[in-house]
């Protein structure tokens, strides 16, 4: 879900080219869910292969890594640890989520309603331990470095940011800037057109990049109050947020009140917090992040890959020879423009 900020934060489009030479740090379990919902067939199950193992994730992520490297941009994949105690609420939501779409979905498909069917089957994507094993073997192969984080993935890729080990965090979601990246690149993964569900309309999703400075000094508060004002509005962690307090409610309060606690005690109807409010703050604030790890781009092992992608998964040899063929220009282009050297081995 994410923290809904889109209409408060100022945002400007950018190409993946006015990233070239830069160093992203990835949400990795932001992204295999956008390919896993993205990329599905006709009747919206996800690509397969012989033996019924689920491909998706290893399609959009060949292929879109593939893409960023061409155009010199260095991508680090950040995967979620053990998420944090105060996200329980969170997961049994979206576990009913996609058990209700789920049955959506078979009803449909029983009825013949394609365009239900593929909105229904986006709805109930499932990442599974086996996916992310094989996303890790394939971003090693491709010579892409990948961090564990020891609990929420935004967060290490927001404290990496921050240490400027990279430039941006690469998500979809606002999250990042309560986390405290400087810069969040937005819609890396799933540029191109897309139609918007239940309607025969389609639109263009282009990259766009968000400055937490800049977007903190237009609304005029300090990362703490963004903090607060997220959680008026709804995170991860308190999905409902406060009743009645949108955005623009909840940017007025933190602008006029010095703490949680009384920015809570204006509130008429604050509803009950799934969660300590302050335990929240300190989430975000001071969130369990580690500073061990490696950021090495290499050249891919194409034989590796092909061994795995196409002798295991039943890709097709000449994509995937074609995508990692494009990588190489790409990195070199990278490592012509960066100035740093400890990237590259």
């Amino acid at each position: 879900m994410g923290v809904q900020l889109g209409d408060l934060i100022p945002r400007r489009k950018i190409g993946l080219k006015d990233l070239s030479g830069k160093a992203l740090a990835i949400d990795a379990y932001n992204a295999l869910y956008q390919f896993l919902s993205i990329i599905r067939g006709p009747d919206g199950r996800p690509l397969m292969d012989k033996q019924g193992r689920v491909t998706s994730h290893l399609s959009g992520l060949l292929y879109r890594t593939a893409n960023l490297v061409e155009v010199g941009i260095l991508p680090a994949y950040v995967f979620d640890g053990e998420p944090p105690r105060l996200k329980r609420l969170e997961i049994t939501r979206r576990e009913e989520v996609k058990r209700v779409a789920t049955v959506k979905y078979r009803k449909a498909l029983e009825e013949g309603r394609m365009e239900d069917v593929r909105t229904y089957a986006q709805a109930t994507a499932r990442l599974k331990d086996y996916m992310v094993s094989d996303a890790e073997r394939l971003l090693s192969l491709m010579g892409v470095p990948w961090v564990q984080a020891p609990s929420e993935g935004e967060a290490q890729a927001a404290h990496m940011a921050a240490r400027g080990d990279v430039y941006a965090v690469a998500s979809q979601d606002y999250d990042s800037l309560l986390f405290g990246a400087p810069v969040l690149a937005r819609n890396i993964a799933i540029t191109g057109r897309r139609k918007l569900p239940r309607k025969n309309v389609y639109v263009e999703v282009e990259p766009e990049m968000v400055e937490l400075q800049t977007a903190l000094k237009q609304l005029k508060i300090d990362r703490a109050r963004l903090v607060y004002l997220g959680i008026l509005v709804g995170t991860d962690y308190n999905p409902d947020g406060i009743k009645g307090v949108g955005p623009k409610t909840a940017l007025k309060l933190v602008t006029q009140y010095g703490s949680l606690q009384e920015i809570l005690e204006q509130v008429e109807d604050r509803g009950s917090f799934p969660v300590d409010p302050e335990e929240l703050v300190k989430l975000f604030l001071e969130p369990k992040v580690i500073d061990r790890y490696k950021l090495r781009w290499e050249a891919p092992d194409i034989e590796g890959v092909v061994a795995f992608l196409c002798g295991e998964r039943d890709f097709s040899e000449e994509r995937v020879r074609k995508a990692l063929e494009r990588m190489g220009p790409g990195l070199r282009k990278a490592e012509g423009r960066s100035t740093l050297e400890k990237w590259f081995g």
